[in-house]
C-alpha cells in the first residue's frame, strides 16, 4: 500500500465525514444542558478515524451522541453515568463478514461480547431466499435483534430465484430476472451482492453473467464482496483478477483474504500490490481478514466438482470411485493432511479427519466417501500460513471479519474482535490501537456505506465500546469454540445499554439497517 494512497483515503474518509455530518466542534465554551440519558465521563476517546486519543465526556440522548467535550455536571440531569476513567471509549465494531440467523438466534451474544455491534449478513453467494425482503425484516423488526444486522443479496441465491441455478449460461430472461430482483434487493435496503465462485451454483458463472449483475451493482451504488473462485496459492491470483473485472462497473471487496497453502509476508505484499496497481488505475477495492489460521467451510471443499450436485454423488460413487478416492486422497494430503481438518458436526464435533477414520478402522478417503459425503458435514482446515495473513491484517485498506456464527465449530465467531487487540495490539504491536480500532470502526463503515456509524461524532448514531485494552482477550479455542471473548465493560447500542460489568442485557437493542 502506498503513501500516497493512505494518504487519499484519509482524505476521502474526511471529505466522507463532512458531508455525512459527522465532523463537530467538541468545544467547552456552550456547555451542554437539559436531561441526557446515558452520561460518559473522563473517556479516553478513539474516535475510529485511527487519530491519536484524547480525553472527554460524551452525552448520550435517544439513539445517538448528543455533546463531546467537558460536561458541567451541575447544567444537566441524566438517567445514567458511567465513570470511564482510565477506560477506552470507542466505536462498536463492524463485522464486514459474518453468519446467522437472527430469528434462531436474535441475541447474538457471541458477537456481542467481543464489541460486535453491527453485522454484514448474506455473504459468500447466499442469503434469505425469498423474491421479497421485507417480510423477514419485518419478523427481525418484531422479534428484536441483540446487534444491528445489514444483507447483501446473494449471487447463488439469485441464480436459485430466477430458475438459472446450476446452467453454466443463464438465458437472457434469467439473466433479467437476476438483474430485477438484485434491484428490488437494493430497494428494500440490501448494501450490495455477495459471491461465493467457490461453491455451487455460483461455480457456475461466467464473465457475461457476473459483469451484468457488477454493473447493477454499480447503479445502485453498492459492493460486491466476493468469496473469490479459488483461494490456493497456485489459482489466487487468477481470482484477484477476475474480481478485479467486476470492479470495472462497482466497487469490490474480498471476503476472507487468506491464501490457502501460501507463504511469507512477501506473498502477501505481492498480492496487496496486485490491489494497490487496480487502485492507481480507478478500481475501487478492499478486503477483510480474519485473525485465524484455520478456515471453516462444508467439507465438499476437498471433493471434486463432478462429486457435487447437480451431479449424482451416488452415481459417481458407483461409476469413478476408485477416481474420486485418488483424488481425495490427493487434496486432503495436500491440504496438510487429514489431522488437518477438524470435524464441526455433533456426531464428530471435535474430532480430525484422522481420529474419524482410526475409530472407524477405515482410510480417512472412504470415510468421506462412504460416511460423510460431500454434503454431510463442516470442518475446521489448517491451511494458513501465519506471517502471510498477518501481513495481510496489517495492510491499511483491510478491514477486520469473524466469518463467524453463533453456531459454527470454530472460535471466530467468539473470539476474532478480540483476538485483533489481544493479540495484534498488546501482544506483538503489529497494530496501534488506534489503528485496530479503525480497522473494526470506520474502515468498515466506509467500505459498506454505513453512513452513520463507525465513528464517534455528535450526531452519530450511539454504538459505542468502553473497555480495558489490557483485558481484551478470546478465550474461545477450536477444542471448545463457544466461549465469550472477555473485556468489554459496557456496551451500547443504538443508545441503549446492551452489556454492563458482571451481566448483559436482555433487552434487544439493534435494530435491521437499510442502505
Amino acid at each position: 500500500m502506498s503513501l500516497h494512497l493512505y494518504h487519499l483515503l484519509t482524505v476521502r474518509i474526511f471529505i466522507f465525514a463532512i458531508f455525512s455530518g459527522i465532523l463537530c466542534s467538541c468545544s467547552t465554551d456552550n456547555q451542554p444542558s437539559g436531561t441526557f440519558d446515558i452520561f460518559i465521563a473522563d473517556a479516553k476517546i478513539f474516535d475510529g478515524t485511527g487519530d491519536p486519543a484524547y480525553t472527554a465526556d460524551l452525552l448520550i440522548r435517544g439513539d445517538s451522541i448528543a455533546f463531546i467535550g467537558n460536561v458541567d455536571e451541575g447544567k444537566i440531569s441524566v438517567q445514567r453515568k458511567i465513570d470511564a476513567r482510565g477506560k477506552v471509549l470507542s466505536p462498536g465494531f463492524i463485522d464486514a463478514h459474518a453468519h446467522g440467523d437472527p430469528l434462531a438466534t436474535p441475541g447474538f451474544e457471541n458477537f456481542l461480547n467481543m464489541g460486535v455491534t453491527t453485522i454484514c449478513l448474506g455473504q459468500d453467494g447466499f442469503s434469505y431466499e425469498s423474491a421479497n425482503l421485507l417480510p423477514w425484516i419485518q419478523q427481525i423488526d418484531s422479534l428484536g435483534v441483540g446487534v444491528n444486522v445489514l444483507t447483501f443479496i446473494g449471487h447463488s441465491t439469485l441464480r436459485s430465484l430466477s430458475g438459472t441455478n446450476y446452467a453454466e449460461e443463464p438465458t437472457s430472461d434469467q439473466l433479467q430476472r437476476m438483474v430485477d430482483l438484485l434491484s428490488k434487493g437494493f430497494g428494500q435496503g440490501a448494501f450490495g451482492m455477495s459471491t461465493g465462485l467457490e461453491y455451487t451454483p455460483g461455480y457456475y458463472a461466467q464473465a457475461p453473467e457476473m459483469a451484468e449483475l457488477a454493473k447493477a451493482v454499480g447503479a445502485h451504488h453498492g459492493i460486491i464482496m466476493s468469496h473469490m473462485r479459488n483461494e490456493d496459492d497456485n489459482q489466487i491470483e487468477k481470482s484477484i483478477h477476475e474480481l478485479l473485472m467486476q470492479g470495472q462497473y462497482a466497487p469490490v471487496h474480498i471476503s476472507h483474504f487468506k491464501v490457502v497453502f501460501g507463504n511469507g509476508a512477501e506473498r502477501a505484499r505481492h498480492l496487496l500490490s496486485i490491489l494497490d496497481s487496480a487502485r492507481q488505475a480507478g478500481t475501487q477495492v478492499t478486503a477483510d481478514v480474519y485473525p485465524y489460521m484455520a478456515s471453516y467451510t462444508s467439507i465438499g471443499i476437498v471433493f471434486p466438482e463432478w462429486a457435487k450436485a447437480p451431479n449424482d454423488y451416488r452415481q459417481v460413487v458407483a461409476s469413478r470411485r476408485k477416481e474420486l478416492k485418488q483424488y481425495l486422497h490427493d487434496k486432503v494430503l495436500k491440504r496438510n493432511g487429514p489431522e488437518a481438518t477438524l470435524l464441526g458436526n455433533e456426531k464428530w464435533k471435535g474430532m480430525n479427519l484422522k481420529q474419524i477414520a482410526d475409530s472407524l478402522q477405515l482410510s480417512f478417503e472412504d470415510v468421506l466417501i462412504d460416511i460423510i459425503g460431500p454434503e454431510g458435514a463442516s470442518g475446521a482446515y489448517f491451511v494458513m500460513d501465519e506471517a502471510l495473513q498477518s501481513a495481510l491484517i496489517q495492510d491499511s485498506l483491510v478491514c477486520i471479519s469473524s466469518d463467524g456464527s453463533p453456531t459454527m465449530h470454530h472460535p471466530r465467531g467468539y473470539g476474532s474482535f478480540a483476538k485483533v487487540i489481544g493479540q495484534y495490539v498488546n501482544e506483538t504491536n503489529s497494530l496501534t490501537l488506534a489503528e485496530a480500532i479503525r480497522k473494526m470502526t470506520s474502515l468498515p463503515a466506509s467500505i459498506i456505506g454505513i453512513k452513520n456509524r463507525g465513528f464517534i461524532k455528535v450526531g452519530k448514531k450511539a454504538d459505542l465500546l468502553i473497555f480495558d485494552p489490557a483485558l481484551v482477550k478470546d478465550v474461545a479455542n477450536y477444542e471448545d469454540p463457544h466461549q465469550m471473548a472477555e473485556g468489554m465493560d459496557y456496551i451500547i447500542i443504538n443508545g441503549a445499554l446492551s452489556k454492563a460489568p458482571g451481566k448483559i442485557n436482555v433487552n434487544l437493542n439493534g435494530s435491521f439497517l437499510s442502505k
